[in-house]
């Protein structure tokens, strides 16, 4: 009789389990660190766009004009290949050798040229998109609230952080998480420089083991997790903001 594999094995072999959890595991960190930094910086080119500043206006503009109007894949070949050729040998040399780094008692290896690329260009992509995101909430936001907190004696920026952004952002959390969940799959594209993701794993492991459909079907499924926790932490921001707005007594 033909031995029964316990249920992972038999779907696939544990090497390529931990191959496919190894990438995920890339594509949730990347995801994290993108998510991060595009809206930090997405707030700042919001308010860039709506200065009173036509300098700081007219760079936002260009900003958004370059980055959506070109493919991500061409800018994530521009940050791999094109960037690098401009620096110094040694440099390069540096940048594609593993180090690490000691901090205290902590060992942290310095990422690679491929995730530095790859992050670099998710990053300022994903901004224009965020950005334009939280600009639509902070029209949403009314003028006089900006207007009263200015003559109270508060800074444009104090007013920008306190009153306004907050309730901007409130107001754009369904398309921000939108937005959230195009990055974690833009992260896919990283494969093409060699950032060890989800994707290039299962390429990896689809090509080793020729078990397309349990590889790819693996993988699917993982992004769809990714996805649903994005998705159900979106729906209790937006619960819990109805329930913020309530009168209190009301249930």
């Amino acid at each position: 009789m033909t031995p029964v594999l316990p249920w992972p094995d038999a779907v696939l072999a544990v090497k390529y389990w931990q191959w496919l959890l190894s990438g995920w595991s890339v594509t949730m960190g990347t995801s994290l660190l993108v998510i991060a930094l595009s809206t930090l910086l997405g707030m700042l080119f919001a308010i860039a766009r709506d200065a009173p500043v036509p300098a700081l206006r007219v760079a936002a503009s260009v900003y958004l004009s370059v980055f959506r109007n070109t493919p991500l894949l061409v800018q994530l070949f521009f940050w791999y290949f094109g960037v690098p050729s401009l620096l110094p040998a040694g440099w390069m040399g540096w940048l594609n050798t593993p180090h690490v780094l000691a901090l205290g008692g902590w060992h942290l290896a310095w990422p690679s040229l491929e995730f530095l690329s790859a992050a670099v260009g998710l990053v300022l992509y994903s901004t224009a998109y965020v950005g334009e995101e939280i600009r639509a909430g902070i029209a949403n936001v009314p003028r006089s609230q900006l207007q009263a907190a200015l003559s109270l004696g508060m800074t444009r920026w104090q007013s920008l952080r306190h009153i306004v952004l907050p309730q901007a952002l409130a107001h754009v959390v369904s398309p921000l998480c939108g937005q959230y969940m195009n990055i974690t799959k833009n992260t896919s594209l990283g494969m093409t420089i060699g950032l060890v993701e989800l994707s290039y794993r299962a390429r990896q492991a689809e090509a080793e083991t020729f078990q397309s459909f349990q590889v790819y079907g693996i993988s699917t499924v993982l992004y769809i997790v990714l996805i649903i926790a994005l998705e159900l932490l979106s729906r209790q921001v937006q619960r819990r903001r109805r329930w913020g707005r309530l009168p209190v007594g009301r249930t």
